[in-house]
């Protein structure tokens, strides 16, 4: 593998790793409820513990400066918020349930948004 492939996958995957921990361990109720009301320091709160896990997914792999990687993991946690609150709010708007296919419809786009923004990480890191 080159190493900018071998670098993308390194990167991919502990993105995948701090994606599964932050999304779907750390996330408390609090974080959960709230991430639809703009501005609500749950949300917030969820959004930045994504930002502080990219910074050190960067810190550890890539080769870029301090600066450079705090600056894409605070531009992360801004996209992650507005993803998750966006998604929220569609949902709320069309009164989904989890028993709705429209509800994961809604979380698919929003896991796939995520995954996007990796790759775009990825990206720029190389």
């Amino acid at each position: 593998m080159k190493q900018g492939m071998e670098l993308v996958f390194w990167l991919l995957l502990a993105f995948q790793v701090k994606h599964l921990i932050a999304d779907f361990f750390l996330q408390t109720a609090y974080q959960y409820m709230n991430k639809g009301i703009y501005g609500h320091p749950g949300g917030l709160l969820h959004a930045g513990i994504h930002g502080i896990f990219t910074l050190i997914v960067l810190a550890l792999l890539a080769l870029i400066s301090f600066g450079y990687a705090l600056a894409l993991a605070v531009a992360e946690t801004a996209v992650h918020y507005h993803i998750d609150w966006s998604k929220e709010n569609f949902v709320k708007s069309k009164t989904l349930k989890t028993d709705q296919a429209g509800f994961w419809h809604a979380l698919g786009v929003d896991q796939f948004a995520h995954q996007v923004t990796y790759l775009a990480i990825s990206a720029l890191v190389i």
